[in-house]
């Protein structure tokens, strides 16, 4: 029991991913989906779970075996290939510095959304402002532990309040269980959107900068940490899909059939009054913005592992460089959040649609370092790690094939206002 009690006290990086991943954009992808199309897309979030878990444990073996984050195992591995460094530079911090700035306009947006539900006469600027500031001084402390007690706080909390909720709601088990394991695409408007809004909101690429990263901060004997770290991977992702499937399930019941506009946070609410009432709106409130706050911490912190990484600067969170990066990322998301005439929802939705676009690049980059049997030993990759991830590659590039048309219809609307 004690050795047992040790593992889950080992538990950190995965807890900062799941808490990563779940930002005001699960909440509202997961809420729109089940509104939307009930149970029927389940499987789209146990899918996205199961090959979470296969990318993260990669990235943290990584992390782990080669004491580095991607980015600069990149740059370890193409140190003789300059041309070839260049372009994976470019590539690297492209796809990163634009995914993570329309995330965190969306991490951003979220909370302000999740205060307003409180709040509903107060200011989104004063808002946004007020979150970076927190943000800010949360980074800049340059502390990685304590960033991870807080992030893992904050996944502890949504989890109890989703999972209550989903079971107070008494879903059709029939339904559910179908909608889990018989995977179906509805004959309706946007279906491939949320498909791809569902995989984007929980298979997120600058997650696998991050748990490099962070792994190779938290463990430094591989011999012993690498399978702490897959139990670690497993049950925190894990317990992240499951919330991701509960807020699915809680929607479906409060809002399909019903023609709800899931707008804003208040709205979002009504999912949560079978367990708290009149108290729902002020819950689902807290819960954006504890989501939203955890989310907006770790999008800059992972550009800026990647960045730096790639660049050659090391990845010392208190080194000037390492700040420049992430204040960038945290500017433009509140830059964006307080000048985008679009609602937060649709700011959100086009954000994890946007990621599930940018994956396939990190994927393939984190395939090919992990492949590298000079470079990582005996803990590259096997076989079967390999089969899951072609197969997953193969399914997200075919989803972000037939997303494109929604997605950049997305994004005029977006833009529009």
């Amino acid at each position: 029991m004690n050795k047992i009690w040790k593992k889950l006290k080992e538990i950190g990086p995965g807890a900062v991913v799941a808490a990563a991943f779940i930002g005001p954009g699960t909440v509202t992808t997961c809420t729109v989906s089940g509104a939307s199309y009930g149970y029927t897309l389940l499987w789209a979030m146990l899918f996205s779970t199961v090959f979470t878990i296969i990318l993260q444990e990669m990235a943290a073996r990584l992390g782990i075996a080669k004491q580095m984050g991607l980015g600069e195992a990149l740059r370890v591995k193409y140190s003789d290939k300059k041309g070839v460094l260049i372009f994976l530079a470019i590539l690297v911090i492209s796809a990163v510095f634009i995914g993570n700035v329309a995330y965190e306009t969306g991490n951003v947006s979220g909370s302000v959304m999740g205060l307003q539900a409180i709040l509903p006469e107060s200011s989104k600027v004063m808002w946004a402002l007020i979150l970076g500031v927190v943000a800010f001084a949360l980074l800049f402390s340059g502390s990685y532990k304590y960033i991870e007690k807080v992030l893992t706080g904050l996944v502890i909390l949504m989890s109890v309040m989703f999972l209550a909720t989903a079971i107070a709601v008494g879903p059709n088990m029939g339904e559910l269980l179908k909608g889990l394991f018989v995977p179906r695409v509805p004959q309706m408007d946007r279906a491939w959107f949320y498909i791809a809004g569902l995989i984007g909101t929980t298979v997120v690429p600058y997650n696998i900068y991050l748990h490099a990263s962070s792994a190779a901060k938290k463990w430094k004997n591989p011999e012993e940490d690498v399978k702490t770290s897959r139990l670690d991977t497993i049950l925190s992702i894990g317990l992240g899909g499951i919330i991701s499937m509960c807020i699915i399930i809680t929607a479906a019941a409060a809002f399909h059939g019903t023609d709800a506009q899931i707008t804003n946070g208040a709205v979002m609410a009504e999912q949560l009054k079978p367990i708290l009432g009149e108290w729902a709106t002020v819950a689902m409130g807290i819960g954006l913005f504890a989501a939203g706050m955890s989310s907006a911490i770790t999008a800059p912190l992972s550009a800026a592992f990647a960045s730096s990484g790639i660049l050659g600067w090391g990845e010392d969170m208190k080194k000037p460089r390492f700040k420049i990066i992430w204040i960038i990322v945290l500017a433009f998301g509140i830059v964006a959040t307080c000048t985008m005439g679009a609602s937060p929802t649709e700011i959100i939705l086009f954000a994890q649609a946007a990621n599930a676009l940018l994956l396939p690049v990190t994927a393939i980059l984190l395939l090919i370092v992990c492949n590298d049997k000079k470079f990582m030993g005996k803990y590259a990759n096997k076989t079967w790690n390999n089969i899951l991830g072609i197969l997953l590659l193969a399914v997200l590039i075919f989803i972000a094939f037939r997303n494109m048309t929604a997605f950049v219809e997305s994004f005029s609307k977006l833009i529009a206002g």
